[in-house]
């Protein structure tokens, strides 16, 4: 029998058992016997700070204990402040770029920003990230590892500026520039720039800042120091993170599935893999187990006025007799009169919910067709597409079926029932004002332009929310894809790439000169030209295009088009032109002869170099044939190859006023080419060798008739590297 005294202790220990096991199930932060904070920062599994505490070494975090205050830490300067297993994010403080010069525009202290997340389970967020760069005459260019992604913002002000007015939302190129992020980033490297070397800025900021921040980040909050000790700026970013690269369906049945019990699989939304979540009335960690919540004892979040019982993953809550409720909140006292009345409240809802469905029906869809531009359509001979037909032309927009995606949103291919192949625009929903405004704008633009070297439009569909654009399916790529991939053997002859070349100038030619109003494309760059079947050239993507008159310029209220095809005049006057397509055509023709890249790239003494300053350079050195991304087949194409050269150097220069206008180009090619032809029927005819003649007088120059032989002695490409270097 028990003593007095143990009967007291069992009763003790039955009043605390159910705190002790609602707390040990509570407490699943991280595995059994691992430590679950790094100062005050929860360390959640799967991440770890010990050997066997995290899911793999990708996972495992230092914990430094140098300072008064634990830090912990991902990869070697960037602080962790928060993990969410929910939201499958790191919350991290890392250091801002800058770069100090002093009066006479020289650099006395920089610093840029490389970002290594390391394997595919951690990307850089591109919706909650942004970078921002602040200063006068700054230019903040951000990048990946190998490449293959260069973007960038421009901010300037007058020299006699004191101050510059930022607010927490307000950053539109004066002082303070923005720019997005692309998704599936693993790596990114942030650099400073300046187009005029920082000088003749006055009293202003003598530093300029470049910081990738998160969408929490109040911009005015940055105490920017005016002298020079800039090393101890930071800002916060957002990182995500998935437990496992592969889809939830191939991993569910596996061995190493990450979700443990009671939890859903989540597919991320910025790049491949999946992460775990606590099913619906369960909580904890679900990478180690979720367990059910008994709302019956939390009354206050869950309210229940009659009896409550706890379920797995639920709960009910039963009324006395008497009394009615919804079975999940209070109950109350039911009379006849009120059952009445709810039962006629009941039929009246249904009745009038009915004739709302039907009567709304109609006008949604007349809605749709005036918001989306129905009064434009009228006056267009283009199909009007249902949303189910493209639907399943697209299987529903499966991922199979992408063709390519940006900020605009995604393009799917599509097979109608007569067999055409389409290609089906599909816009984002996110801003549906402006989405609607550019779709109404591309469609006015493309569906006056009628030419062979343009991609043309089949139809629409007004009944989605945001209107969708059916294009004709362009099959062989882009020309990026082709001069780029060294499989690719399309472009592997000179007489190929002066074909395309001539194509791309005759079709800038036809929306500068034929057009009217005249087109002024926008955003001409090598993987928004496509090839079809026959390789035939075809201009595509109208987004960022605008009809202007013959007496006016467009005013640029946002820079548009990709960073590297941007011509330096529209970056600095904002004024978009003809000449600015001329100077973004000259970079695609330095592309299609030498098959570099655009992205920055270091030169033989280590220096950072343009691809277009690095052209420039080899013309000047007679050094171009090195560069030829192609083989020459004799000394007929190495004179043409030097007159085109000669019209991208015209094309790509500083001046408007220098820049020819895309007729004198389309002529001057087209030219080039009636002569290579003829010169190819006639290899054979003794004289060959006088058919080029002389280039047309917009483009001599002393180079313009030279000859280099690629059996010349090969001598090392030497420049100014003062003069074409370009320092980020």
């Amino acid at each position: 029998m028990l003593s007095k005294t143990d009967s007291m202790l069992w009763f003790i220990l039955l009043l605390l058992w159910p705190t002790t096991k609602s707390a040990a199930t509570g407490s699943n932060i991280a595995k059994p016997d691992c430590p679950e904070k790094c100062g005050e920062v929860d360390v959640p599994y799967p991440f770890g700070i010990e050997e066997n505490c995290a899911l793999n070494n990708l996972f495992l975090l230092e914990c430094n204990h140098n300072s008064s205050s634990p830090k912990l830490l991902f990869g070697r300067n960037t602080y962790v402040l928060d993990i969410s297993v929910e939201n499958g994010t790191i919350f991290a403080s890392l250091p801002t770029a800058y770069r100090c010069y002093n009066d006479s525009g020289g650099v006395v202290n920089s610093s840029d920003i490389y970002i290594i997340l390391g394997a595919g389970h951690f990307r850089i967020s591109d919706t909650r990230n942004k970078l921002t760069a602040f200063g006068c005459d700054t230019l903040a260019a951000m990048s990946d590892t190998d490449g293959s992604f260069v973007s960038g913002c421009l901010s300037v002000c007058s020299a006699d500026s004191i101050s510059v007015n930022i607010t927490q939302h307000s950053c539109s190129g004066i002082g303070c520039c923005q720019t997005p992020l692309p998704q599936s980033l693993e790596t990114l490297n942030i650099s400073l720039g300046s187009i005029n070397n920082h000088t003749g800025m006055g009293n202003f900021k003598p530093c300029d800042y470049a910081i990738l921040a998160d969408e929490t980040f109040d911009i005015t909050s940055l105490k920017l120091s005016d002298e020079g000790q800039d090393g101890f700026i930071t800002s916060n970013i957002t990182i995500e993170w998935v437990a496992k690269e592969e889809a939830c369906e191939r991993s569910r049945n596996s061995a190493d599935y990450a979700c443990a019990s009671n939890t859903d699989c989540i597919y991320s939304e910025n790049g491949q893999g999946y992460r775990c979540l606590c099913k619906q009335g369960f909580q904890g960690n679900p990478d180690l187990g979720c367990y059910d919540i008994d709302e019956c004892k939390e009354p206050t979040k869950y309210k229940c006025d009659g009896t409550c019982k706890n379920t797995i993953g639920n709960y009910t809550c039963h009324c006395p007799l008497g009394k009615h409720g919804d079975g999940k909140v209070g109950c109350e006292e039911l009379g006849i009169t009120k059952i009445f009345t709810i039962i006629g409240a009941i039929i009246f809802t249904v009745i009038v919910g009915v004739m709302i469905l039907i009567i709304s029906k109609e006008r949604r869809k007349e809605r749709n067709f005036l918001k989306n531009g129905g009064i434009i359509l009228k006056h267009q001979r283009v199909r009007i597409f249902k949303a189910p037909e493209l639907e399943k032309a697209t299987k529903n927009y499966d991922g199979s079926q992408l063709l390519g995606e940006g900020g605009f949103g995604s393009v799917y291919k599509g097979v109608l029932p007569d067999n055409t192949l389409v290609a089906v625009k599909k816009p984002k929903e996110e801003g549906k004002i402006k989405v609607n405004q550019e779709f109404q704008q591309e469609l006015g633009i493309v569906s006056q332009v009628n030419h062979k070297n343009v991609v043309k439009i089949l139809g629409l569909c007004l009944e989605t929310k945001v209107p969708l654009l059916v294009y004709e399916f362009v099959s062989n790529g882009t020309l990026s894809h082709h001069i780029h991939d060294k499989s690719s053997q399309i472009l592997g002859t000179w007489k190929t790439r002066l074909r395309i070349a001539v194509e791309t100038a005759h079709a800038l030619d036809y929306f500068h000169s034929l057009a009217s109003p005249p087109i002024i494309h926008g955003d001409v760059k090598s993987t928004n030209i496509l090839l079809d079947e026959s390789y035939t050239e075809k201009v595509a993507d109208f987004g960022a295009s605008v009809l202007i008159s013959p007496d006016q310029t467009a005013m640029a209220t946002k820079i548009q088009g990709t960073f590297g095809y941007l011509d330096p005049e529209y970056l600095m006057s904002g004024i978009l032109s003809e000449k600015s397509d001329v100077y973004s055509y000259g970079v695609v023709l330095v592309e299609l002869l030498t098959g570099l890249k655009l992205g920055l790239f270091l030169a033989s003494n280590n220096q950072k170099i343009n691809m277009v300053h690095y052209f420039l350079c080899c013309i000047e050195n007679n050094s171009l044939f090195q560069v030829l991304g192609f083989k020459v087949a004799n000394k007929s194409e190495m004179e043409e190859i030097q007159i085109v050269a000669e019209v991208a150097k015209k094309c790509v220069s500083s001046s408007g006023i220098q820049k020819p206008t895309m007729k004198e180009v389309a002529e001057e090619l087209d030219r080039l080419k009636k002569l290579h032809d003829n010169l190819w029927d006639q290899e054979n005819s003794e004289e060959t060798d006088h058919l080029l003649g002389e280039p047309s007088s917009n483009f001599k120059s002393e180079h313009s008739a030279a000859v280099i032989s690629q059996q010349d002695k090969q001598t090392e490409i030497s420049f100014d590297i003062e003069k074409y270097s370009y320092t980020m």
